[in-house]
């Protein structure tokens, strides 16, 4: 276990000090406020940090205690912000000054993570059964994934229902209970692309990047050349060219192929191969954790960093249409950057109560074996 919480410690530090370089690079330093991305994002990690250390000493298994307290406080703010002012077209975002914002549906995540972990625990006898299996949780999941749906965040839509469906898989549902809501699900995003002339644009220029790469499509195709021009060894820390306007929110969504601009091919590799043992180094602290929820809880932690680093990196290189989530660790955003780090802090707690043999299944009691009687 010191190996797996070793690995996760370097691969998150490793990622952030990367992120915080980027972000020093993608501001334009010859003016004031050219800085203003590095320092933003240096006050959220001193606090993504402390909440990290809290989270590291708190038993995880205090959580059980105020799941509900939490899952309601996260529908209550995601109701409320739909009340706040558009910005970006969009209800996302609580203003709390001084440049900074919260956004509810960043705590969302870890929130219907705790449910379904603390769900997945008490019935994950009976999820078998359609009702325990897929009604209650398609209730509890609904829920969350309908107010932020209305934001609008599609993104961050497909991703919850994404973790909780492996979540729920993972706690017992039969496989055969995902048809039905899968098949309706594809049908309401079938319905909600077509009848939504932004989503529908993003969809055709996805397929016809050349044919767009004025328009709609410009962004991804400055960032394909942006790939291009960084090479194998790049240009160099802070000589990006497509930074320079080219590629729109290049220090958020879109910051992967400014730093195979400036870094080259060893940068985007090494990314590559940070997530990928940082998603090894969570999945070996989940399978031993002392309990289901633990076991639930960090791999449903694993599964959405690993997702969403996923599904961005897939955007930028235009393996999926344009979407907005920003990569774990390394974009500008306060309030993701501060879930991630109490995420890591949530699993290096499951590490520190870990047992030695991974949990496959739940402690059964012993079988009495009943021997004839000798005359």
């Amino acid at each position: 276990m010191k190996t797996a919480t070793t690995l996760l410690v370097f691969c998150v530090s490793s990622l952030l000090a990367l992120g915080l370089v980027m972000l020093y690079s993608a501001g334009d330093i010859h003016k004031a406020e050219g800085t203003r991305y590095f320092v933003t994002q240096s006050i959220s990690f001193g606090i993504g940090f402390l909440l990290c250390i809290a989270m590291t000493w708190l038993d995880y298994r205090h959580l059980k205690k105020i799941t509900w307290c939490l899952f309601a406080l996260t529908l209550v703010l995601l109701a409320a912000v739909l009340l706040m002012k558009r910005i970006n077209g969009s209800h996302r975002w609580f203003k709390v000054g001084y440049g900074f914002s919260f956004q509810p549906s960043e705590l969302a995540k870890i929130s219907l993570i705790i449910v379904l972990a603390w769900y997945g625990e008490r019935f994950g006898r009976v999820m078998p059964t359609f009702l325990r299996g897929i009604v209650v949780p398609a209730i509890i999941i609904g829920s969350v994934l309908a107010l932020v749906v209305i934001e609008p965040d599609v993104g961050t839509t497909l991703l919850l229902a994404m973790v909780s469906a492996i979540l729920l898989l993972l706690a017992g549902m039969r496989l055969r209970y995902c048809l039905l809501p899968l098949v309706v699900g594809i049908a309401a995003l079938s319905f909600f692309l077509m009848h939504n002339e932004v989503r529908y644009k993003r969809i055709y220029s996805w397929l016809h990047l050349e044919e767009t790469r004025s328009g709609v499509g410009m962004q991804a195709w400055e960032a394909r050349v942006a790939f291009g021009a960084g090479g194998w060894a790049g240009r160099g820390l802070g000589s990006s060219r497509q930074k320079l306007g080219f590629v729109p929110e290049h220090h958020t969504d879109f910051i992967f192929p400014i730093i195979a601009e400036e870094l080259g091919l060893p940068a985007t590799l090494g990314i590559l191969i940070a997530y990928s043992l940082l998603a090894v180094a969570g999945f070996r602290v989940s399978s031993h954790a002392p309990d289901m929820f633990g076991v639930l809880l960090g791999a449903g932690i694993t599964f959405l960093i690993g997702v969403q680093a996923f599904v961005n990196i897939a955007v930028v290189t235009s393996v999926l249409p344009n979407k907005g989530l920003p990569l774990p660790f390394i974009s500008y955003g306060g309030s993701n950057l501060i879930l991630m780090l109490g995420c890591v802090g949530i699993l290096l707690s499951i590490a520190r109560h870990a047992v030695n043999s991974p949990i496959v299944a739940e402690e059964l009691p012993p079988v009495q074996v009943l021997s004839p009687q000798v005359s």
